[in-house]
């Protein structure tokens, strides 16, 4: 099985902390890192934070959380923005 590398964005809810998105971004930890490594938001992750945003690996079908930051509303849409260009990037003009 390949290596697929996402990037997990989870809330915190009263239910406790619910996935509610995912940007598939490839195959390459490279590239994959380097997207990660643009987002805003903080490595400083605690109780207190409500979303997150974790990069994530799945190697033969099990995934493994490589990294994870909190954000805040106004950096999830900057961060959706920089994945969406990336993404374009990676896809279309390579």
């Amino acid at each position: 099985m390949d290596t697929i590398f996402y990037i997990d964005l989870t809330l915190k809810t009263v239910n406790g902390l619910e996935s509610f998105a995912k940007f598939f971004i490839g195959n390459d930890r490279q590239k994959a890192r380097e997207v990660f490594q643009k987002l805003k938001g903080s490595t400083d992750v605690n109780e207190a934070d409500l979303m997150f945003m974790s990069f994530m690996e799945t190697k033969n079908g099990l995934p493994l959380n490589v990294d994870i930051i909190s954000c805040t509303l106004d950096e999830l849409g900057e961060n959706s923005k920089i994945i969406t260009k990336e993404l374009f990037k990676m896809h279309a003009l390579y």
